[in-house]
């Protein structure tokens, strides 16, 4: 194993492994890995350490999707989208340590409000923070693909954080420079993000089945714009504590998302502009479904974001502010119990990676879309 002391941008040595953490609980786990609150013995900060098994990730062909989470993540830097503060290895793991979202799942606040849904406001500041954060990404080439209530965070303060990012497919070519559109919503100005991923189509078939895009079932390959189908799902669901294609099976799923048009409930009630938007957002033709055009532009300015200060967003006090807590306990996530306890004190070698690349110097072979 490579050392795991280098510099850092003051030109100090820093050393940060599995070690220098210590374990407090888990938060979640997929199929390859787990998720850990973890306090850093120097600092008593808390982080969210998401720890990959490398011989899961190599026998599920996951490597490729690891490391595009690892890249986008410490290329990204926005308010709305989870930090990655260090990234490093040891034998049998890959680490990924993000910033700790105290508030805990979105689907599980969702879960615990009267109807486990939200009113209509509520549900339209969250759309509005989700579409900046969706802004954001197709400015840098990526789409996101994997948008629904497990997938948002909520920060401390209540406003999201988009997170899991294993399913995320970033352009190599960005496309043309942003374009800037003339007009401005509530003074901010307008930037054409579907130009920056003009020539970028992929075709794999990614998704959770009640958000997936028509054109993903139809396997003609998919572009920025299954990311406004999300949003339109995600709309739904905030409002109607459903998605609206839901079938019993999966198949029946697929079936009414190709087929069948949004039905609409009786309650609670819903303004014509949320319908129109959710429509729109939900039209299967993806050549002419809400933001395929300018992106992110044209979402803000349909008539049901007309009561959102784009510019103050990130100042306005969320609807939901989640439970205070000491952070350590955890308290807004699920209790999740844990069959093979990971000893961090154990781990040794490990290496802090500064930016994109691979991991620790590791040559991992990308496997997939």
């Amino acid at each position: 194993m490579p050392s795991n002391e280098i510099m850092n941008p003051a030109g100090k040595k820093v050393e940060v492994g599995p070690s220098s953490f210590v374990k407090i609980k888990m938060l979640g786990k997929g199929d390859v890995g787990k998720v850990y609150l973890v306090r850093e013995k120097k600092t008593d900060k808390l982080f969210a350490m998401k720890v990959l098994s490398k011989k899961e990730m190599i026998q599920r062909r996951k490597v490729r999707r690891a490391l595009t989470e690892q890249e986008i993540l410490a290329a990204a830097n926005h308010p709305f989208i989870a930090t990655l503060y260090h990234s490093f290895q040891s034998e049998d793991y890959l680490y990924l340590c993000k910033e700790y979202c105290m508030g805990g799942e979105f689907f599980r606040a969702l879960q615990t409000r009267p109807g486990k849904c939200l009113p209509e406001d509520a549900s339209r500041f969250y759309a509005a923070e989700v579409v900046v954060a969706l802004e954001y990404l197709h400015l840098m080439g990526i789409i996101y693909r994997d948008l629904k209530p497990e997938n948002i965070l909520l920060h401390h303060s209540g406003h999201i954080m988009l997170s899991d990012f294993d399913l995320a497919k970033r352009s190599s070519d960005p496309g043309s420079m942003p374009v800037m559109i003339q007009s401005k919503v509530n003074g901010v100005p307008l930037v054409d993000t579907m130009s920056c991923t003009v020539n970028f189509r992929t075709n794999s078939f990614v998704g959770t089945d009640e958000y997936i895009a028509p054109e993903v079932i139809a396997a003609h390959g998919h572009t920025a714009a299954v990311d406004w189908w999300t949003l339109g799902i995600l709309i739904y669901e905030m409002i109607y504590a459903t998605t609206p294609f839901k079938g019993p099976e999966r198949n029946d799923t697929f079936v009414n998302i190709r087929d069948n048009p949004v039905d609409f409930k009786d309650t609670p009630k819903v303004s014509q502009a949320g319908k129109d938007c959710v429509t729109r957002l939900l039209d299967k033709r993806e050549r002419t479904r809400l933001g395929s055009k300018s992106g992110a532009s044209e979402v803000k300015q349909h008539k049901w974001f007309a009561k959102i200060n784009w510019g103050l967003l990130r100042n306005t006090r969320p609807p939901i502010i989640p439970s205070s807590s000491n952070g350590q306990d955890a308290v807004n996530f699920r209790h999740t119990k844990e069959s093979h306890s990971l000893q961090l004190d154990g781990e040794h070698g490990g290496r802090m990676e500064t930016g994109g690349g691979l991991f620790g110097g590791v040559t991992l072979h990308y496997d997939g879309d």
